[in-house]
């Protein structure tokens, strides 16, 4: 499938209408929006820890909005060995899935199933947006910052094993196919999305090799997009940078660990991780998420008083319903979390505030246009 469906992430697609069932146990009768289309089936992987609460408020803000989509919902675990056949077949089959927070066990040779989804569906890439919420108060202002990192290889191939006792062996992998796919997502959303600069973050000052042969990919792709600056950094450079002056940054294109790295940093000074949407992407299949993904299963506490932030999960699924052609609810959506954000009478402990994931619910559902 062409790049070019990066344009569903933010953009507006072609109108569309209908008028059906918006799921198989009830129907809803309501006069149709530009943008509308047929109901769509979404898996729904409510994972570990806050997962479940952030996850079921989506479900809830969905269902006051009257979305055309509904949930095939399969309960997954961090700590099973693999992702049951069964959920993948679903994914294949929607395309779509929203997912919450799965625990990634340390140490212990237990592979990551977050990983292990990315793979299995080619989600070759990771698009995190951290920008300035309305009202929340951060160290810098006009930060409006997209990461686009590449999810399949680099040092997440996992590609380790133990040479002798005591010595381990962890393989990078770098390929000239996929960090030139990645770099042309990169400058194809950046060209959709009226964006003027792409940066690719890297470390060929070291890794000559790997990191050269990714900062060639995204030289020869630059080359075919006139209109878009490019320039590069070095990560621990670009770290540096970010803290100090964010607002020189646009997009940036990165492998996988430095990716994970930026976009986490970005998120902590645009305003906290529990706010940056997320999504990750192939040419076939999409799973959204929590964009960065520090903290992203909480704590026990958080998940016994139920005051899980679900502003990050909500901004997700608004992403979510753009690439699945239903603008008109996305804006609604995002309007209303906005709204009760800027508002600052509803907020969870992460933002200053003390309210339940229910709260924020109610008052977004409330705040729905």
């Amino acid at each position: 499938m062409s790049p070019r469906i990066l344009k569903q992430f933010l953009t507006k697609p072609s109108p569309n209408h209908f008028t059906s069932r918006l799921n198989p146990n009830r129907s809803v009768t309501y006069m149709p929006r530009p943008g509308d289309g047929t109901p769509r089936a979404v898996t729904l992987i409510p994972g570990d820890g806050i997962g479940p609460l952030v996850t079921g408020a989506v479900e809830q803000i969905m269902e006051a909005m009257h979305a055309p989509v509904y949930f095939e919902r399969y309960d997954v675990h961090g700590d099973m060995k693999t992702v049951p056949q069964e959920v993948i077949d679903s994914i294949k089959k929607n395309r779509v899935c929203l997912k919450g927070g799965l625990m990634t066990p340390v140490g212990g040779g237990v592979s990551s199933l977050n990983v292990q989804l990315r793979k299995e569906l080619d989600l070759y890439a990771s698009l995190v947006h951290c920008f300035n919420l309305p009202g929340l108060p951060t160290r810098h202002q006009n930060v409006d910052i997209v990461v686009i990192r590449e999810n399949t290889e680099g040092e997440y191939a996992g590609l380790e094993h133990e040479v002798v006792p005591g010595v381990v062996e962890s393989l990078k992998v770098m390929t000239k196919f996929c960090s030139e796919r990645i770099a042309k997502y990169a400058f194809e959303y950046a060209y959709l999305n009226n964006r003027k600069v792409v940066t690719a973050v890297h470390k060929a000052n070291i890794m000559k090799l790997a990191d050269g042969l990714f900062l060639e990919s995204c030289r020869e792709v630059a080359t075919k997009y006139p209109s878009i600056k490019y320039n590069e950094i070095i990560v621990d450079n670009c770290c540096m940078q970010l803290v100090s002056k964010p607002e020189q940054f646009d997009v940036m294109v990165t492998p996988n660990l430095y990716g994970n790295l930026v976009a986490n940093t970005a998120a902590g000074i645009a305003g906290g991780t529990g706010v940056m949407p997320g999504g990750n992407v192939g040419g076939d299949h999409a799973v959204f998420e929590q964009g960065a993904s520090a903290g992203n299963v909480g704590n026990e506490k958080i998940v016994e008083q139920k005051k899980a932030n679900p502003v990050a999960l909500l901004l997700s699924s608004a992403m979510m319903l753009r690439h699945l052609q239903f603008p008109s609810f996305a804006d609604r959506l995002e309007t209303a979390v906005k709204h009760v954000i800027s508002e600052g009478k509803y907020r969870t402990k992460d933002l200053g505030g003390g309210c339940s994931t229910q709260e924020i619910v109610d008052a977004v559902i409330a705040n729905l246009d």
